[in-house]
């Protein structure tokens, strides 16, 4: 009887296997061929290089360079240690520290692990002759970012870092995954698409333990395109040098595409310290106060001054309200309603030349009351204001420009004269970027164009200045243009006029002053003009954060043009 049960139990036990076995070499088959050839399958990933960054001549502003990564396969703690050992002694660093950076990073027996980055050729040739003896070393090329101007146009170009969990959102599906390295701020983010490089990599077959036994593939990695500016890199350098490290921007730009020739926002950064991962130094440009990092050109916004009377003046002139005949008496001072609004100087008579000239508040209080304060907003947007100029820069700032309609809306509140008083010198609560600024002035300079400033003008060789949308006529009137253009030429070349330390100059400016008064500190100062007179190749503007005047941003600009001049650039 026991026997019988043995038997019985036996043969259950057998039929068991055997259907297991039939499961799982016949009905299974396929599903177990596949997972033990991924199992046996590796895919090493090899990276390409980012796209560089050249400037309208070619120069190089950014590229690359070639630095190693050491990973170590783990065949066994034994050949592990051997590996470590060897590794050691070649980059002269510490085994204990080798042996916990391999500890921490350690993924899977098939998975390399990186136990050293950023090596130098040399050690990494000394490792390479290593692979004779150790089959579980490898020496990956890893392209780093080189900026061999360091902080110059920073904020046009940007910088690196490893993407965060907002822009993995919505890049996930462009192909981009953890842990890359995208653009953060200027050229870099903005056309980080095509200046992203495609992954590619080997992939290998390993045994049991994970080592390898043969290549069964090869995908070349993939570089980014080269995106080529409109920057020249020797003007460039001038204006940077020019702003002496005091807050503010330079712009310089040709005034009838757009191309902006010269981008420079001050404090600057430099974004190898981002490639080197300099904690430290990471975390004190993010903590910096003074905003290191903030594009001061298109994402910085500020009190206009008197620059901005020269919308207040297209106005007047466009619908009829004065011509050149008109005059207003300039005491020094003048009352609107029950307050005291002031002139920085006493000017007497004063017709539009002569207030642009010397930047007569009393006209253009007086002159705004006659526009009235809808139509001075309606000029402003039709010069731009109040929106981005859509360069191809990310964070541009739209600035504001102040109504009656927003004031009764927004603030509860109704508008008086003394806020049209306001806004016709650039004050109050109007806010305008330097480029926004930049562009105003170039509707002089071409003769009635609003054009669409841009900073791109090639990518991956292909010229893309023909796909830039067209620049829009304001339709002008032709005396308006000439009326306010003489006034822009008298601020230089008239004795009295606020810009004329640039009038000894050898070539001929036009421009504008404004200094901006605000609620601390010093006033901002601005310049803004274009030359030569006759035939404009340059708009540039200056502003100076907390200068203390237009005429400081004036010496700016005369030593910007000075050395534009010596050096052949104009």
């Amino acid at each position: 009887m026991r026997i019988n049960i043995i038997n019985r139990i036996v043969i259950f036990l057998f039929l068991f296997l055997g259907l297991g076995i039939l499961n799982t070499e016949v009905i299974q088959s396929k599903r177990f061929r596949e997972l033990s050839n991924k199992n046996c399958i590796r895919l090493l990933p090899q990276k390409g290089s980012r796209g560089r960054i050249l400037d309208r001549n070619g120069a190089i502003i950014v590229d690359n360079y070639l630095t190693f990564d050491v990973m170590v396969s783990s065949y066994g703690e034994s050949e592990v240690n051997k590996t470590l050992s060897s590794v050691a002694k070649i980059l002269d660093a510490d085994f204990g520290g080798l042996k916990d950076k391999f500890r921490n990073s350690y993924i899977a027996p098939f998975m390399p692990t990186t136990i050293a980055k950023n090596i130098d050729i040399k050690k990494a040739i000394a490792l390479e002759e290593l692979k004779q003896d150790l089959d579980n070393i490898i020496i990956q090329p890893y392209p780093l970012r080189r900026y061999p101007y360091r902080k110059l146009a920073c904020h046009a170009i940007g910088y690196l870092n490893e993407i965060d969990r907002w822009r993995l959102t919505k890049l996930a599906s462009y192909g981009y995954k953890t842990k890359d390295i995208v653009g953060f701020g200027g050229i870099e983010e903005k056309y980080d698409y095509y200046l992203h490089q495609e992954e590619g990599g080997l992939s290998v077959e390993v045994d049991h333990r994970g080592r390898l036994v043969s290549v069964l593939g090869f995908k070349p990695p993939s570089n980014g395109k080269d995106i080529q500016l409109t920057l020249d890199l020797e003007i460039q350098k001038i204006a940077e040098e020019s702003l002496n490290g005091r807050n503010g921007s330079v712009i310089i730009m040709e005034p009838y595409s757009g191309e902006i020739i010269t981008l420079a926002s001050s404090p600057s950064f430099d974004p190898s310290v981002f490639v080197k991962k300099s904690d430290s130094a990471v975390v004190s440009l993010l903590d910096d106060s003074s905003a290191s990092l903030v594009n001061r050109a298109s994402s910085g916004v500020y009190p206009a001054g008197s620059v901005f009377k020269l919308v207040v003046a297209t106005a007047a002139l466009e619908t009829g309200k004065i011509n050149l005949s008109t005059t207003f008496y300039c005491p020094g001072s003048t009352y609107i309603g029950k307050q005291e609004f002031s002139c920085w100087d006493t000017h007497n008579l004063q017709n539009l030349i002569g207030a642009i000239t010397h930047s007569c508040n009393i006209f253009f209080y007086r002159t705004g009351l006659l526009v009235g304060a809808q139509n001075i907003y309606d000029y402003a947007l039709k010069f731009g204001f109040s929106h981005p100029t859509a360069i191809d820069l990310p964070y541009e700032a739209s600035g504001f420009v102040p109504s009656p309609l927003w004031k009764k809306v927004y603030r509860l509140k109704n508008w008086f004269d003394g806020d049209t008083a306001n806004l016709a010198i650039g004050q109050g609560e109007l806010l305008v970027s330097p480029l926004q600024i930049t562009r105003m002035m170039a509707v002089f300079a071409n003769r009635g164009t609003l054009v669409k400033p841009y900073i791109v003008k090639a990518i991956g060789g292909r010229d893309i200045t023909s796909l830039r949308r067209k620049a829009i006529t304001l339709s002008l009137k032709e005396s308006t243009i000439n009326y306010i253009r003489q006034g822009l030429r008298s601020v230089v070349s008239d004795a009295y006029g606020t810009a004329k330390v640039l009038s000894d100059l050898p070539v001929s400016v036009a421009g504008k002053t404004g200094t901006a008064q605000v609620g601390r500190g010093q006033p901002h100062g601005w310049f803004v003009g274009f030359f030569p007179f006759q035939e404009p190749k340059f708009v540039i503007c200056i502003f100076l954060e907390h200068g203390g005047s237009g005429h400081a941003s004036s010496i700016v600009a005369k030593q910007i043009i000075e050395r534009m001049i010596q050096e052949k650039l104009i």
